[in-house]
Formats: C-alpha cells, sequence, structure tokens
C-alpha cells in the first residue's frame, strides 16, 4: 500500500502545480479532479491494449506506447470535458490534459514502484527521486503538447482546427517516444533525459503564456 502511496504522491502534486498555472479563471477543482481520476481509469484500459507487445521494449515502449497512450488520454478530454461549458479558453486544454496524464501516471508509478520494491528493493529511494522529477511531470507535459493545441483548435477561427490537433497529438507521440527510447539506451541517457525535458519545459510554458494571452477572458479580467 505503501508503494502506491509513494507513486500517487508526486501525480498529485504536478497536478496542483499545473492547476495554479491556470491563473485566469481556475477550473472547477471538481472537474479537475474528475480528469485526474478518469487518467486512472484509462490507464487501466490502455495497459490491457498494451499487453500483447510487451515481449519487446522498442516494440512496446518506444513504438506502441506513445501511439496507444496519448490518444487514450485525449480521447478520455475529447469526450469528457471539451464540450463542457467549463472549457472556455485555450489554457484549460493544458490544464485537463496534464490532470488526465496525472493520473495515468500516478497509477502506472505506483505499479512501477511496486514491481522495484520486489525487485530491486535497494534501488528503490533512487528510482523515486528519478521518478518524480522526470517520468511523472514526463506524461503531463506530452499531453499538455496537445492539450494547447485542443484548446487552441477550439477556440480558433481557423479552417484547419483538425490539423492543429493532429499536429499537437503527433508531436506529443514523437517527444514521449524519444523518452522511452532515451530511458532504453541507457547510455548517456541520463543527459539525454534532461535535456529533453527541459526542453519541454520551454515548450509548455511558452505554450501557457500563449494560451493565457489569446484567451477570450483576458479582457474581462
Amino acid at each position: 500500500m505503501i508503494f502506491f502511496i509513494l507513486g500517487f504522491a508526486p501525480g498529485i502534486y504536478w497536478l496542483w502545480y499545473f492547476y495554479k498555472r491556470d491563473t485566469l479563471e481556475p477550473e472547477p477543482k471538481k472537474l479537475v479532479i474528475r480528469s485526474y481520476f478518469l487518467g486512472i481509469l484509462t490507464a487501466v484500459v490502455i495497459i490491457i491494449i498494451q499487453l500483447p507487445f510487451q515481449y519487446s521494449y522498442i516494440v512496446g515502449a518506444v513504438l506502441v506506447a506513445p501511439i496507444v497512450e496519448e490518444l487514450g488520454k485525449f480521447f478520455a478530454v475529447k469526450l469528457s470535458v471539451y464540450n463542457h461549458k467549463e472549457f472556455n479558453e485555450p489554457m484549460d486544454g493544458i490544464i485537463y490534459a496534464s490532470a488526465v496524464a496525472l493520473g495515468f501516471a500516478s497509477i502506472e508509478n505506483g505499479i512501477y514502484l511496486f514491481r522495484i520494491s520486489v525487485v530491486s528493493k535497494y534501488l528503490l529511494s533512487n528510482v523515486i527521486l528519478a521518478r518524480s522529477l522526470l517520468s511523472v511531470p514526463a506524461h503531463a507535459l506530452f499531453s499538455s503538447i496537445w492539450g494547447y493545441a485542443l484548446g487552441r483548435a477550439k477556440f480558433s477561427k481557423s479552417k484547419n482546427k483538425n490539423l492543429i490537433i493532429i499536429a499537437g497529438i503527433t508531436l506529443a507521440i514523437a517527444f514521449h517516444s524519444l523518452f522511452n527510447l532515451l530511458c532504453f539506451i541507457q547510455i548517456y541517457s541520463s543527459i539525454g533525459l534532461l535535456i529533453l525535458i527541459a526542453i519541454m519545459w520551454q515548450i509548455i510554458n511558452k505554450k501557457i503564456s500563449k494560451a493565457i494571452e489569446s484567451s477570450p477572458l483576458k479582457g474581462k479580467k
């Protein structure tokens, strides 16, 4: 039980962090928490879908997982809150995407820590630190890319709304795949992961600024 608590703690912290970035009109806490738990349910479905691909890390983690996981999280947001009245500015795409992603990451992290505790308990403290600072927020960063695209598309007057969303999903999958590949390579992967995470943080910070700047609520505050 303790490993699931440790697994969920980073996800809850990062959920709070992303929630506080929504400065114009914070989303209803109940709706954000519901999205978080929806991410947990989505993780269960995605884990089952990925079972046949566990024979190869490259196939399962680098090719299949990024596609299945990002599409699963995307449709969880698209079908649950995209048409909700509270989804009323571009920033909301990032908030709900990160909430679902962190729900997903929390249950995944809990399962991973439990496995490590059984196989290599002496590595547990290092793994907890690494996953808290890298793997868990990485899920929120991946999904925030298409989350921004989803929010931007909803309030855009462009005729190419679907292309905006597809581009966001494609970029998120690419980053997710590269992240998993670096975890597999191991040689120099620590430096590569830190650089990748830094790049993604820079991208998301810029997208958050753009989302707030382009919000239809900005002039009303």
